[in-house]
């Protein structure tokens, strides 16, 4: 067999300068609405925050910012944002994108709401044709004050499905200011840090553009997995993967899918990063299914590697 080429991502000069910014929300188009939001609010507690009387709806934990918006239509991601508390992030963001030639506006005044502070942003596209806005410091108090059996206690990070890893690189790296945690050495999977966290974004090629691989929900610690998985069993949500615990992040997991398809994570015990104590090399895991999951056991098929276990056939990432 012969061994997939190894590349390794390259940071350029503004990485590593965002060092406080948190995942903030995510909307989708959903194929049933009010699907979506019966599974949301059965599953995972939310509630709607919000109908914007143009046929999308927001949910979230009750109190602050919103995590979900989702309107009827085909399955696709929409838009994503982050939460930038960096001193000037949102005057930084901004200006590098403008001389990196992106084109940059202000956010949806729908966003600046008294209720979740009063923020200010803007919204880019990223390569792959896709809205993200980035905004500034808003209220979260729906967020870790939860009993994490019954519910997750914040959002945690978005992973993208791309066709071309390098133009997302330098947009989200060297462009926004995200720094390169961990990669696969085929170059087909990043793992992009802009806090403490191993990974606020990761970025998989999938040969499409603008899709969303999963998002992730956190819990507290490994005793909620035993109850999370009792649970999702109790509410017929099967399954699709873990629990396990990957490599690069070493964080635990367990996956299922919401109706319209999307898979959901969640997560605990992310690997931290001390960037102002500590000088990291981003590191080159094989790009073997042992690397996403260190306990070994069964893959999704969504979940492909350039390289197979021992005594496997050969796969591709998709």
């Amino acid at each position: 067999m012969n061994r997939p080429q190894r590349i390794t991502l390259v940071e350029g000069p503004q990485a590593g300068t965002l060092r406080d910014t948190a995942v903030s929300h995510i909307g989708f188009r959903v194929p049933d609405l009010d699907a979506a939001e019966q599974f949301y609010s059965r599953v995972l507690g939310m509630v709607r925050h919000a109908d914007r009387g143009d046929g999308s709806i927001r949910l979230g934990w009750g109190l602050g910012h919103h995590v979900l918006e989702l309107t009827e239509g085909e399955q696709t991601l929409t838009h994503y944002g982050f939460e930038v508390r960096d001193q000037g992030g949102i005057t930084g963001i901004t200006d590098r994108l403008k001389a990196a030639g992106y084109e940059v506006s202000d956010l949806d005044a729908s966003f600046l709401d008294e209720a979740i502070g009063t923020p200010s942003g803007v919204a880019a596209t990223d390569p792959d044709g896709t809205t993200v806005h980035f905004h500034s410091a808003v209220y979260r108090q729906g967020e870790n004050a939860a009993d994490p059996g019954r519910r997750p206690i914040k959002f945690q990070h978005t992973t993208l499905g791309t066709a071309s890893i390098d133009p997302m690189i330098e947009f989200f790296v060297n462009t926004v200011g995200f720094r390169i945690s961990d990669q696969l050495a085929d170059g087909r999977f990043c793992w992009l840090r802009s806090n403490k966290d191993h990974h606020t974004l990761a970025i998989v090629n999938v040969g499409r553009a603008g899709d969303i691989d999963h998002y992730s929900y956190d819990l507290a610690e490994w005793e909620d997995f035993k109850a999370w998985c009792d649970r999702l069993t109790e509410l017929d949500v099967p399954v699709q993967w873990g629990p396990g615990r990957h490599g690069p992040g070493n964080n635990l997991f367990v996956f299922f899918d919401d109706p319209a398809g999307n898979h959901i994570e969640l997560s605990a015990e992310m690997e931290k990063f001390w960037d102002d104590q500590v000088a990291y090399v981003p590191r080159r895991w094989e790009p073997t299914p042992n690397s996403v999951n260190l306990w070994g056991g069964q893959t999704p098929t969504w979940r492909r590697t350039s390289e197979p276990r021992r005594g496997e056939s050969a796969e591709v990432t998709a």
